[in-house]
């Protein structure tokens, strides 16, 4: 028995991947492809499908082209986005009806597409899907929890994000087409979005993914060992920038972290390739921040970034490299 877990689960490891899988393939031609037909009508998806892929020769570069084209087309509706959150709010604690109201959703959805090229994450998500489907690529809305360093959750926090798991050459991937299309801006005079597409997103490694992706269905994460919700809620932030520096958090994962005056702490980072320069600390004690160059171990693509604090008092870390933020703490440095 004991050996048939392993290989279950070494089974499974085997069917999930990451961007750098396709490291060989260029996507220029797929995000051209995108961009010769911007602005195209929604109203025959099958023949947008078909003029999106039609000239690209693997599942991946399809994909690319369909998801660059979803990203960069479809603006991000934040009153679909409250109205959405209103409903799945009331129905939480009912996954069934909750199920139920998601699928009745998805018509207004698409009707809001049409008309105005409008939408939710969730409508993102379904027309990546649709899309995908029509020229036989496996693709599916995952429903869960999107947290971001302005969104804070908790274990009373409901639903409210969706995204894509897509299978490629008999492996599944995740990515986030409404948090790649760009960002929504709140001012004075109302929400506004802001377009700026962002590929970090796409094909994401799962390890980072579930830092601020966390599935109602937990095999959605493509992880063997997943983390509870829980600790999901306290983890680190992580930024944007991460994906696209492909830089994980290792240790700690907590976010809240307590030390005493004078001893070392240590954050651990992991990077998918060579990093080149030193990473930095913007540290802020509630009324200034200090830039500090901290002490820094790396074996191969491990980096250990040692700091230590002189004196007590509650801090916000933040790590950057060339100056992009990739994850913060809060720290809490006690006398003794």
């Amino acid at each position: 028995m004991k050996l048939l877990v392993i290989v279950f689960l070494f089974m499974n490891a085997a069917l999930y991947g990451q961007r750098s899988d396709f490291g060989q393939i260029n996507f220029k031609k797929a995000d051209s492809i995108a961009t010769v037909y911007k602005g195209a009508s929604l109203k025959n998806l099958p023949v947008l499908a078909h003029n999106l892929t039609t000239d690209l020769p693997t599942e991946a570069e399809k994909f690319r082209a369909i998801y660059t084209w979803v990203c960069t087309n479809i603006e991000n509706d934040y009153n679909a986005y409250q109205k959405t959150i209103r409903k799945r709010k009331k129905l939480y604690k009912n996954k069934e009806a909750l199920t139920a109201w998601n699928d009745s959703y998805k018509p207004r959805v698409f009707n809001n597409l049409l008309k105005n090229k409008k939408t939710s994450c969730t409508g993102y998500a379904y027309i990546t899907r649709e899309l995908a489907q029509l020229v036989d690529i496996n693709c599916k809305i995952v429903n869960g929890y999107g947290r971001t360093p302005t969104l804070r959750l908790d274990e009373n926090s409901i639903p409210n994000h969706s995204w894509n798991t897509v299978e490629l050459n008999g492996k599944w991937y995740l990515c986030d087409p409404t948090w790649s299309a760009g960002k929504i801006i709140i001012e004075d005079k109302g929400p506004r979005f802001e377009p700026n597409y962002f590929d970090g997103y796409f094909l994401a490694n799962p390890k980072l993914f579930i830092r601020n992706h966390y599935p109602l269905n937990i095999n959605s994460s493509l992880l063997a060992n997943p983390p509870s919700y829980k600790e999901f809620t306290k983890g680190p932030v992580v930024y944007k920038e991460a994906f696209k520096l492909g830089i994980i958090p290792k240790k700690p994962l907590e976010l809240s972290l307590e030390t005493v005056k004078n001893n070392v702490l240590t954050f651990t980072l992991s990077s998918e390739a060579k990093v080149n320069n030193k990473f930095t600390l913007d540290i802020f004690n509630g009324t200034s921040t200090r830039k500090v160059t901290p002490q820094q171990k790396t074996n191969k693509n491990n980096h250990e970034i040692l700091h230590t604090f002189e004196k007590t008092g509650l801090y916000d870390v933040l790590i950057k490299l060339d100056d992009k933020p990739l994850v913060s703490y809060s720290v809490k440095v006690k006398r003794k």
